[in-house]
């Protein structure tokens, strides 16, 4: 039999695999948003059976087989959102860290802010929880605290995992047809070449993997985030009358001027040593100003002036020049 030339093969190798991603690219195409609600779209998977290594030697046709794929294997990625509050914080806390060790999840993230004292502590979890005990969860968390609001989304990547786990078969039969070429090369040439094309198809191939990885691990553990605020009185379920409104607002006004004092005088005790540079540069300035100066040279030299002399007996006081006013005006 004579021997194909390796240009040839790997020509039909690559006219293989280019029918393959296309006919994956049309069943993740098939697979959207058809259905009407509450009906299961009917999603499509497809598998490179031996037929397509067969083609990539002798230049012949592909055979994609479709597998149907039920409600049961379908990827969707559950996430939530939950804003809490309590005037028990640490017991809130500690029940929220339990549910999460109950449910078999754990916290990837978590952050505290706010002190005891001031009665205004605020927590920031993000949790995973495996998605079987994903509604449990929610149900046990919202009985831990005060309920303010709730957020849920589910995001269905059944048509996208699809369509990468049939890029990854398409990368591995290409990856182990180039290691055949590759073992019957008969010049370094073809050899260089082979090695390139592996190259380039393994790094696709890890690529792949990788988003396969990640999308495994958002469809078996939900991703729950939490904020938990400490509250001196939680907020009621029901509007409350002007009356209460009112007295509520008066009580928050007194709180925040009394905080805006103590500040104040924490502040002026911090800053005690600027503050009596302050003064001490005041009151010289003060009493170094020429006009002050003045002043007090003026009264000094007036309690130090003798007394002006008494008038003679009998001496009438000279006579006044009369005013501009008094003075007759000249009539023309």
């Amino acid at each position: 039999m004579k021997r194909q030339p390796l240009w040839k093969k790997l020509t039909a190798l690559a006219a293989a695999l280019a029918l393959t991603a296309a006919l994956a690219g049309c069943g993740s195409a098939g697979g959207g948003s058809d259905a009407a609600p509450g009906e299961t779209a009917a999603t499509e998977s497809f598998s490179m059976d031996n037929a397509a290594l067969a083609a990539a030697d002798g230049g012949g046709a592909a055979t994609l087989t479709p597998q149907a794929t039920g409600e049961s294997a379908r990827k969707i990625i559950y996430n939530a959102d939950l804003s809490l509050e309590s005037t028990d914080f640490d017991a809130a806390r500690t029940a929220l860290t339990d549910a999460v060790e109950a449910h078999g999840g754990y916290i990837s993230y978590s952050d505290l802010s706010g002190s005891a004292e001031d009665q205004d502590r605020y927590s920031h979890y993000t949790v995973r929880i495996p998605a079987d005990s994903y509604r449990n969860f929610l149900e046990a968390v919202s009985g831990a605290a005060n309920v303010l609001s709730v957020s849920e989304s589910a995001e269905d990547i059944t048509s996208e995992y699809i369509d990468v786990e049939a890029r990854i078969a398409s990368l591995e039969n290409q990856r182990s047809r180039l290691n055949e070429l590759a073992d019957t090369a008969e010049t370094t040439a073809d050899l260089l070449e082979i090695e390139s094309q592996l190259s380039d198809v393994q790094y696709q191939l890890e690529s792949y993997t990788r988003q396969r990885s990640w999308m495994d691990d958002q469809v078996q553990y939900s991703t729950v985030d939490i904020r938990l605020s400490e509250v001196k009185t939680l907020t009621p379920e029901t509007p409350v009358g002007f009356a209460e409104e009112a007295g509520r607002a008066f009580l928050d006004g007194w709180e925040a001027f009394s905080l805006f004092i103590k500040g104040l005088v924490l502040g002026l005790i911090y800053a005690w040593p600027a503050v009596l540079i302050v003064v001490i540069v005041v009151i010289v300035v003060v009493r170094t100003h020429p006009a002050r100066q003045a002043r007090r040279a003026a009264r000094l030299a007036q309690r130090t002036a003798p007394p002006p002399k008494p008038a003679a007996p009998g001496a009438k006081d000279a006579p006044q020049p009369p005013a501009p006013e008094d003075t007759p005006k000249p009539k023309y």
